[in-house]
């Protein structure tokens, strides 16, 4: 039987390897492409795939990455559910409707993406990235892409080293005693003296079109790609989401944009600062309420350097009275714009000599969707609409007039301090390089 399966094996590399050795001859480019498996019906939590991560669609922490890897011809998600195509659409995925066949329970991965690869024969190269994996970076995929392109390996998978020492699982009422897996008991080796083992992680798998068509993922000449532990995060297993919120905030990938520039907040009043509700007294005097906790948001910011600007449209005006009042309180300056929020913005902009990645924008409405998208950071409050929700790069947990500018206001903070924090390794690390030579 194990030679049958060798055997196996072995035939199934040669192909592999002869087809390799056609395409490398042809001398042709290859059509690489970036796949995100994400089904609708996850039985663990509904929708998962689209839940909010620190502000951000699950799936768009690893859509964020491919796209910004500039590595991909083609980013794709494969989905039977609607929701989650337009979140796909919305961060730069093209997407593949899976077929029922391929949509159960009892659907393998492998099973869909071969469907994906029969349905696009222009792939040559498949990177499935899987949505469960937030950490990943751009660099990860770049480097283990090389290892394809450059190195000639068929197949590349990550991995993480783990230094968990394993015993034999033995059954309830068993009467086997457990043994060892992967240590001698009486010589316990201490951390620091053990290269522990290689763990797949999960979080991608580059494989060749020819290794696919044969029904694998793995093989050929196959090699792995470790990544480090702090990135090996897998929502399959943290599913203590505010547990894994904190890891994402600490070591995700934020885009190509550096928060650190961030030198102006734009913030609509009605559905951001306030509720958008407007509370007319007997006399007619106009009244909004107004989130101490926004406020003093605000103020954290003016504090770092951030010029804050509240902004109301022609659709929502703001009484000049409700105007001064809401700017002695907040000690922001509050503009009336028009309807064509953008070409406002813009010229605003040019005023105070800034470009789109030096702003952050809080809006939320359809209006709002232009300036969301062009803002090196934007945000919405939690009961925007979705089209507003899709367009922004944050989703607060808050609602509007109830905590949602402070919480955008501490996501600004908090990029801008690992953006620092990161610019002063680099510079150490420079400084080292310098010295070493």
């Amino acid at each position: 039987m194990a030679a049958a399966k060798k055997r196996t094996r072995s035939s199934i590399e040669d192909v592999i390897d002869r087809k390799a050795k056609v395409f490398k001859d042809s001398g042709e480019k290859r059509h690489i492409a970036a796949l995100i498996l994400a089904r609708g019906g996850s039985k663990g939590i509904p929708l998962k795939n689209i839940k909010m991560l620190a502000g951000v669609p699950l799936i768009g922490w690893v859509l964020r990455a491919a796209v910004d890897s500039k590595q991909f011809d083609s980013v794709w998600v494969s989905t039977d559910h609607d929701d989650i195509e337009k979140v796909a659409k919305a961060w730069g995925a093209q997407v593949h409707r899976r077929s029922p066949e391929v949509s159960k329970d009892s659907s393998s991965s492998l099973d869909t993406i071969q469907e994906f690869v029969r349905l696009n024969p222009e792939v040559d190269v498949i990177c499935h990235i899987q949505a469960t994996s937030p950490c990943l970076h751009p660099f990860h995929l770049k480097e283990a892409l090389e290892m394809i392109t450059k190195q000639g390996f068929t197949s590349v998978f990550s991995v993480v080293r783990r230094h968990h020492f394993r015993w034999q699982e033995v059954k309830k009422g068993g009467r086997v005693a457990t043994q060892p897996l992967n240590l001698d008991p009486s010589n316990r080796p201490r951390r620091q003296d053990w290269d522990g083992e290689l763990c797949e992680n999960g979080s991608f798998y580059f494989s060749t079109r020819a290794l696919i068509e044969e029904g694998v993922l793995q093989g050929g000449k196959w090699a792995y790609y470790e990544m480090l532990p702090e990135y090996s995060v897998d929502i399959d297993v943290d599913i203590d989401w505010p547990v894994a919120e904190q890891r994402v905030l600490r070591f995700g990938y934020f885009g190509l944009d550096k928060p650190e520039v961030v030198r102006l907040l734009l913030c609509k009043v009605s559905g951001c600062l306030t509720d958008g509700r407007v509370l007319i007294s007997v006399s007619g005097e106009e009244m909004v309420s107004v989130n101490t906790r926004d406020t003093m948001g605000i103020r954290m910011l003016q504090r770092e350097g951030v010029e804050v600007i509240l902004i109301s449209s022609g659709e929502d005006p703001v009484t000049k009275a409700l105007a001064d009042k809401l700017s002695q309180r907040t000690g922001c300056e509050v503009k009336q714009l028009g309807k064509d929020i953008q070409c406002e913005v813009k010229a605003m902009m040019d005023d105070k000599d800034l470009d789109w990645k030096e702003v952050a924008y809080m809006g939320n409405d359809a209006p709002d969707v232009d300036c969301l998208n062009l803002a090196g950071l934007s945000a919405v409050p939690r009961d925007a609409p979705v089209v507003a929700i899709n367009a922004a790069k944050y989703s607060c947990h808050s609602a509007a007039g109830l905590g949602a500018v402070r919480e955008f206001s501490e996501h600004i903070l908090l990029l801008k301090k690992k953006a620092k924090s990161q610019m002063e390794q680099d510079h150490a690390n420079s400084v080292i390089l310098i010295l070493s030579f």
